[in-house]
């Protein structure tokens, strides 16, 4: 996990966007995961989903703030060309449920999809943030761990404040993501959505070169947008005596807390 390099600044490049019908993106090297060059890590497909459901709400309701995603991975997404579309599955006056999903354009079928509630823009809550007793200028690199896969690992800047990929336990790390998509500056929800499918890496419990541990899932619920480019994860796995793990994080920007997220692993030796 290094300074970014000469890799794409982004994790897609949009290839259409027609008025009726989904979007088509091609997916770059950056955004493959730590398994194989030709599987992408769960961050950006979730950005990507997060942005579908941010522009079909905006169209349909204006601005909202979306209070829980949660994302289903049907199997590998694919580095390659990918359709995204969204749907308003409930519509109401103040919170909404949104469908979106992703497909693998050359195999013509889905590979993950997403549901997110929706609910009014406010910044008149009743509890201020609290920021944190550190940030990214705190933390310092870590070495991207010897067989692991580059691309998103390298694309996103970490600073780690405790832990490592490769000290078994928890882990505390500042992120910065590159752009999602070419020419685009990332929504606060887009910047998240990218980190926090992490969660299960910054806190890893065993060595990706024995044992795969892959979400099946992502569930975020979302306080508040995060401000600024960096998001910070306190993150922690837990094992057991099966097949199953789970990871979960808080996350946090430099004002304070934002998110908290789960997942459900699927844990198997290599």
């Amino acid at each position: 996990m290094i300074e970014k390099s000469g890799q794409e600044p982004c994790f897609y490049r949009l290839v259409d966007s027609p008025e009726d019908g989904p979007q088509t993106v091609d997916s770059l090297p950056s955004a493959a995961g730590p398994w194989s060059p030709d599987a992408q890590h769960g961050g950006p497909p979730a950005a990507l989903l997060g942005r579908a459901v941010e522009r079909l709400a905006a169209a349909s309701f204006g601005a909202v703030h979306v209070g829980r995603f949660t994302m289903e991975l049907l199997g590998p997404v694919p580095v390659g060309r990918l359709a995204v579309s969204a749907s308003v599955l409930r519509p109401g006056r103040s919170v909404q449920l949104i469908g979106a999903e992703l497909r693998d354009v050359a195999r013509d079928r889905a590979v993950a999809t997403a549901r997110a509630w929706t609910f009014p823009v406010s910044d008149a809550g009743p509890v201020p943030p609290t920021p944190l007793g550190h940030g990214p200028s705190d933390g310092t690199l870590r070495p991207r761990p010897t067989g692991w896969h580059g691309g998103y690992l390298d694309a996103v800047e970490w600073r780690w404040i405790t832990g490592s990929v490769e000290a078994p336990g928890p882990g505390v790390v500042w992120m910065r993501p590159p752009a999602l998509v070419a020419g685009e500056e990332p929504s606060p929800l887009q910047r998240l959505l990218a980190c926090v499918d992490s969660a299960s890496g910054v806190s890893a419990a065993l060595d990706v070169r024995e044992w795969g541990f892959l979400n099946t899932e992502l569930t975020v619920h979302v306080l508040r947008p995060p401000e600024g480019g960096w998001i910070c994860l306190d993150a922690a796995t837990t094992l057991g005596t099966g097949a199953v793990g789970l990871a979960g994080s808080t996350a946090y920007d430099e004002r304070g807390l934002v998110a908290r997220s789960a997942q459900a692993l699927l844990v198997a030796r290599r």
